[in-house]
């Protein structure tokens, strides 16, 4: 018997070539974009506008000067930037040269950033000048020197000077509009770098893939029914898992991208107003500044506009809020690992007819996979056995398929740890409902074990969102001789508004089991990471020193 006649019928003189295959790219919406939609707005920025045409032209000029300067295949092109046009071609520009365009968090410090540049090896470092005093100083500390291209922004007129003789607009006009996109042979080939925050040691940098990045960013636009020509605002940072994987998925749709330098509750609404924005994306901290903007700011009347938010779990309360000015909420929850979303809280129709609050802490839960994620499960961390759908039984949150990373750049300890048993290890504690929707109760670190009984922060402060005082909320464990845990309220309040310790506690005990209510509530500002989130193990410090 020959080699050929073992194949399966369907295999046998069926070959892959190149009429019937090719690896998928992220890439090539926009190039579809720029075919079909040529005289469509891309892009918005101030007074600036640049159509699906001319911003394609504009990624490939890029794409030409940057392998002019010696990038390609494997080469790290880092970018310093908030969300500008720069920043946003960058997504295209670096992967048409075969390279892999690594997003800088613009909050990081200068010893951070020095550290990814060496990690990653940048080979060019595209930088906006309002970062020049950290970029300066980061390339001091760092190993490697990276080619530095200046971004000029006419729309930033702060302080910072500029660190090269090479600006990103004059950079790109000696590109070559018609640059021939090289797209990958393999789509396991990386296309991006994102580090997480590092806030109990380095950084990890994880590693996407062209068909991850492909696969999330339709996922993205079927989960959201995103129509033709959305018109998407950006107050998701673009350097947060690639925006979430948006700054390539809005080509999918040929929608216009509106570009914010600063995320504010009186940009936001301006450009809301201004643009006739119909979706836009924000961790529970950015909901939670519009919803409590000033009454002066807020929007009136118009079109239901289209929010998702990710990140750590929204209180039911803060979702309430959105909805009561006319925002639908969507909520999804992922991880950098994941590329930003990979799971979403599905709506069903029947649920419109529940009153608010019953909505709002349905919409709360986590969910289901996306169509694009092949796995997901509650389970035991240690024996991967999967939990009961009782809504009761805590086990870790697992995900595993198309939409994970390829692993950790030069960490093959962390990768296989992260992956043992043929799943990613999230790291976060979830129930997981009758009807199959997970719902977090928090990461495997913060959950509170008091007297033998397990708290979930979660719970804790979402009942504290409900006061009509709190405007920020954040629970940890404090050390306690008698029960070795109890729940430690951090709470900020919102601006003229008044609440005591005593007050809160008995909320909360009205509102949850009261071994569950905070033992001790301290106000103030809560610390913050870099990308938004609250620092708990900061806060873990300062309830085990009270």
């Amino acid at each position: 018997m020959t080699a050929d006649s073992r194949l399966n019928k369907y295999d046998r003189d069926l070959e892959r070539v190149p009429a019937n295959y090719m690896a998928l790219s992220p890439v090539t919406f926009l190039t579809r974009s720029a075919l079909v939609y040529p005289q469509q707005t891309a892009w918005i920025h101030g007074p600036q506008r640049a159509s699906y045409a001319e911003f394609y032209a504009r990624c490939r000029r890029l794409a030409s000067a940057l392998q002019a300067r010696g990038v390609g295949l494997g080469d790290t092109v880092a970018v310093m930037a908030p969300n500008v046009p720069a920043m946003l071609e960058a997504h295209y520009g670096v992967p048409m040269t075969g390279g892999v365009i690594n997003a800088l968090n613009i909050r990081l410090d200068a010893a951070a950033i020095a550290f990814i540049l060496d990690h990653g090896e940048a080979k060019v470092l595209i930088t906006d000048r309002e970062f020049s005093p950290t970029i300066r100083e980061a390339l001091k500390l760092a190993q490697v020197k990276p080619l530095v291209i200046d971004i000029d922004d006419p729309l930033y007129s702060g302080p910072g000077e500029r660190l090269s003789e090479i600006e990103y607009e004059e950079f790109i006009a000696g590109g070559d509009p018609e640059f021939p996109v090289t797209l990958p042979s393999d789509e396991w080939q990386a296309i991006a770098l994102n580090y997480t925050s590092g806030t109990t040691g380095d950084p990890k940098g994880v590693v996407f893939h062209h068909r991850g990045a492909y696969l999330n960013s339709l996922g993205n636009t079927v989960v959201w029914h995103m129509p033709q020509h959305a018109r998407y605002m950006w107050t998701l940072p673009m350097f947060h898992c690639n925006g979430w994987c948006f700054t390539w998925a809005l080509s999918v749709v040929a929608g216009t991208h509106i570009c914010l330098r600063k995320t504010t509750a009186e940009a936001a609404y301006a450009a809301i107003a201004e643009h006739d924005v119909t979706h836009f994306c924000g961790a529970p901290i950015v909901m939670n500044m519009l919803a409590n903007a000033p009454a002066e700011l807020r929007r009136a009347g118009g079109r239901v506009i289209e929010v998702m938010t990710a990140g750590s779990a929204p209180p039911a309360a803060v979702i309430a809020a959105m909805e009561a000015q006319g925002f639908h909420v969507t909520h999804a929850y992922g991880l950098t690992e994941t590329y930003g979303p990979a799971v979403t809280c599905a709506w069903h129709d029947e649920w419109d007819a529940l009153p608010l609050a019953e909505r709002a802490t349905l919409k709360a839960r986590q969910g289901v996979p996306y169509p694009v994620l092949e796995g997901l499960m509650v389970a035991d961390p240690e024996t991967l056995v999967p939990c009961p759908a009782d809504g009761q039984t805590l086990g870790e949150v697992f995900m595993r398929g198309n939409i994970t990373m390829k692993g950790y750049l030069k960490n093959p300890r962390s990768t296989q740890a992260s992956f043992a048993g043929g799943w990613f290890h999230s790291g976060d504690l979830a129930v997981m409902h009758p009807n199959g929707y997970i719902e977090l109760k928090d990461r495997s670190k913060d959950i509170i074990i008091s007297g033998g009984e397990n708290i979930s922060t979660i719970e804790v402060e979402g009942v504290l969102y409900q006061h009509t005082a709190v405007l920020e909320a954040a629970v940890v464990a404090r050390p306690d001789e008698t029960w070795g845990e109890t729940p430690c309220a951090f709470v900020t309040l919102k601006e003229g508004c008044q609440a005591s310790e005593r007050e809160l506690i008995e909320f909360c005990r009205q509102n949850l089991a009261h071994f569950k209510a905070p033992k001790t509530v301290v106000f103030g500002p809560l610390p913050k990471t870099s990308t938004g989130k609250i620092l708990k193990y900061a806060l873990r410090e300062k309830a085990a020193a009270l």
